[in-house]
């Protein structure tokens, strides 16, 4: 799947959004992945995560395990491992606490994991992923996305593979382009959210 196939999923699936939006890094930006969109429709799900796989492979070689941070990076992890023909596990936390494999998780020593995320634009949950996973025996040997928002600047620790790069700005909240100040910011994701 060429980056422009992949741009197209996320354009036809209505999930390529331009505005004001505040990410879950805090950061604000002109454009957003609504990734649940995608992966609300299995099909386009299934395409994109067989090319990850596809890339995972043919750079990594043979993957036994998938771990992916909770929640958004379940979907893509799962799919991508069935894929590879691999287990999928996932790190989660606690309210405020750092991410942890629970649910009699583990990378076993001897096994290959790769770390698989949905977007990645600061590289933090990655590598919030891969310290959880420090203890662990096995070894993981990289990190895949299905893009890379950053422009290749989210250093994670590892080699991260994406099917498409990107770079989109980001801003602090104090540091905004007039253009962008001057339309309404909407937070369409789902981190730290007021509750009810």
């Amino acid at each position: 799947m060429t980056p422009e196939e992949v741009l197209e999923e996320f354009r036809s699936a209505g999930a390529l959004l331009q505005g004001h939006f505040i990410l879950s890094s805090g950061l604000r930006s002109p454009t957003f992945l609504q990734k649940m969109t995608i992966f609300s429709d299995p099909a386009r799900t299934e395409r994109l995560c067989r090319a990850l796989a596809e890339v995972i492979t043919a750079r990594f070689g043979r993957i036994d395990i998938v771990v992916s941070p909770a929640i958004g990076g379940i979907i893509p992890g799962y799919e991508t491992a069935r894929h590879l023909g691999a287990k999928a596990i996932f790190v989660e936390r606690d309210p405020g606490g750092p991410f942890t494999l629970r649910r009699g998780f583990s990378i076993p020593a001897g096994t290959r994991a790769v770390i698989v995320e949905d977007i990645v634009t600061t590289g933090l949950s990655a590598r919030e992923c891969l310290a959880s996973l420090k203890d662990e025996a096995g070894e993981v040997v990289g990190a895949a996305c299905l893009i890379d928002r950053s422009g290749g600047r989210g250093a994670i620790g590892l080699p991260l593979l994406s099917l498409v790069t990107l770079d989109i700005p980001t801003y602090a909240p104090d540091a905004l382009p007039a253009e962008l100040a001057a339309i309404p910011p909407v937070k369409p994701g789902s981190r730290a959210l007021p509750k009810p």
